[in-house]
């Protein structure tokens, strides 16, 4: 209940101002005279508080309540504060993440093409099991070296293991040897050739 200072305060539980004397007179008319309940104990310790500083209890309450009001809006203003700084971060955060999203992004380098390893040698006799010798009736190109074999010449069909592959047909030049046959061939050629004997010269 507000009330003007013109008007008495008619309670005597409430806590009015006819404890502060003079001052209370020489308080302009636009103030207000505030009556409120408080319990028995803080009543205690407000005159206690008033009568330590020598000052009247209205006064305590007044500077309590200015102290107070004056805290919560400092702390509202702190708090108003640090929420628009969390709100530009956060704005500032939008927007860059808008424009990350909207950039168009770069093209990604097409990696050369490898170079083009070479086929095997030997890729054109991969699942032949043999080999069948036979005349040429035609002319026909080596399926490995790509030289030409003349007709009645000798070649060799290759034998698949399963059927319906390509047909290959290789000179006798191009027949895969074992190695032993191949360590032989090459021992004959770099054997110097044999001097005739006193013997055969004889004859």
């Amino acid at each position: 209940m507000i009330q003007k200072d013109d008007k008495p305060a008619t309670n005597d539980d409430e806590l009015a101002a006819n404890d502060e004397g003079p001052a209370a007179q020489q308080r302009p008319r636009k103030e207000r005279v505030l009556h409120t309940r408080v319990p028995v104990v803080l009543e205690q310790e407000l005159k206690r508080l008033a009568g330590s500083l020598r000052v009247p209890v209205s006064n305590v309450v007044r500077t309590i309540l200015e102290d107070a009001v004056d805290t919560i809006d400092s702390v509202g203003q702190l708090a108003e504060g640090e929420l628009r700084g969390v709100a530009e971060r956060l704005s500032r955060h939008r927007g860059r993440l808008r424009k990350s999203a909207g950039s168009k992004p770069k093209p990604e380098s097409v990696p050369a093409d490898p170079e083009p390893r070479e086929a095997s040698p030997l890729a054109p006799l991969a699942g032949l099991v043999g080999y069948q010798p036979l005349l040429l009736a035609r002319d026909e190109r080596c399926g490995l070296c790509g030289r030409i074999l003349s007709v009645g010449q000798e070649a060799y069909l290759g034998i698949r293991e399963v059927a319906g592959g390509p047909q290959v047909i290789i000179g006798r030049e191009c027949l895969p040897t074992s190695a032993a046959q191949q360590a032989a061939q090459q021992t004959a050629e770099q054997s110097p050739p044999t001097e005739p004997t006193k013997e055969q010269d004889h004859e």
